[in-house]
């Protein structure tokens, strides 16, 4: 049974990230003892305001100091709070299992899959699914007959905003290709669709036998800079942060499910579309709990919750109805003293 007495510990509290979100969501739940923790002192989610316990880790010994913790904390599940802490855990996962901690995250495979973007739209492709177009750039000369305006990104990782660059014109997609690859960054070429039909964040909560739980979508907006990473007579990319308009959306979410059943999602998938003539266009499909998570939590499906009180008891979630409105969100401050930041080096 699921309760209060429950150890949960976030791994990956910086700050404005995704693991202080997903603070926010257990703090939201109100049944868990919760922990964090981070590779660095300076993480924002160790001076949150209440009673949290966090740690520093090292980077080099990582999941045997998140192991450890665990056993000294006697936490029962650990919930991923970023990216790396998604690819290094879920690759620990039967070591994890052998010392009686679920994971709150997707299969290994999954993550590894969304992981390459190159490899995820090839997929995708053979699938049938309409995604941009989109190409492995191994030398800048690929690009040659690439249509333009074009979006260049990394083609390894989940994260959809890091040295994401949108190109007007095919000397611009070279340029930053070659930037991108003389840095030691795989790269990739995808067609920039318009955001005339509305960008959407989904959320999609899939259970560990393969049912889809839930879905929440929300259409953003970019009224301010924090919502854009590029902005600009050619078109916008977006941040990290969403935000924007929640309601039902239903053949939305419907065709952002059917996607996280294509990919074989096994926990929580978070996906970046344009719509294009109706049709739902992903950009991005990230294997993990998102940014937009405390957001999904105010609208009504706390899917960390949900996810955790599945892995604990086996009953799937409750049925749920959303709350439409405007969400909206900000950046908050604090100061930390000097005596009080931990562990510092």
């Amino acid at each position: 049974m699921a309760d209060e007495q429950t150890g949960v510990l976030v791994a990956g509290i910086g700050g404005a990230s995704l693991g202080t979100e997903v603070l926010k969501a257990l703090s939201l739940a109100g049944r868990y003892r919760v922990y964090g923790c981070d590779i660095s002192p300076y993480a924002a989610g160790h001076y949150f305001p209440g009673p949290l316990e966090t740690f520093v880790v090292k980077r080099e010994n990582y999941v045997e100091d998140v192991l450890a913790l665990c056993r000294r904390l006697s936490v029962s599940v650990v919930v991923p709070g970023g990216e790396e802490p998604a690819i290094l855990l879920s690759a620990a996962a039967e070591r994890f299992a052998d010392n009686n901690v679920r994971l709150a995250c997707n299969t290994p495979e999954v993550v590894a899959l969304c992981s390459d973007k190159a490899r995820l739209f090839s997929f995708l492709k053979d699938k049938g699914v309409a995604i941009p177009e989109s190409l492995e750039i191994n030398d800048p000369s690929d690009l040659h007959g690439f249509p333009c305006p074009c979006v260049i990104k990394p083609s390894r990782g989940s994260g959809g905003s890091s040295f994401v660059f949108l190109a007007g014109d095919g000397k611009e997609a070279v340029l930053y290709a070659a930037y991108l690859l003389e840095n030691g960054v795989p790269a990739m070429a995808q067609e920039y669709l318009g955001e005339e039909e509305g960008e959407y964040t989904i959320g999609v909560l899939s259970l560990p036998g393969g049912t889809v739980a839930g879905s929440v979508c929300l259409r953003r907006m970019f009224h301010v800079k924090l919502s854009y990473v590029q902005k600009t007579k050619t078109g916008v990319i977006s941040s990290g942060y969403s935000q924007g308009l929640v309601k039902d959306f239903p053949d939305i979410r419907r065709q952002a499910e059917d996607l996280a059943r294509l990919v074989g999602s096994r926990g929580p998938l978070n996906i970046q579309a344009r719509l294009k003539g109706g049709v739902l266009h992903p950009f991005e499909i990230n294997p993990r709990f998102s940014t937009t998570t405390y957001l999904r939590a105010m609208a009504g499906f706390n899917e960390v919750d949900a996810f955790i009180q599945h892995l604990l008891t086996g009953k799937p979630p409750e049925p749920f109805a959303v709350l439409p409105g405007y969400y909206l969100r900000s950046l908050d401050e604090v100061r930390v003293p000097l005596e009080d930041v931990k562990n510092a080096p």
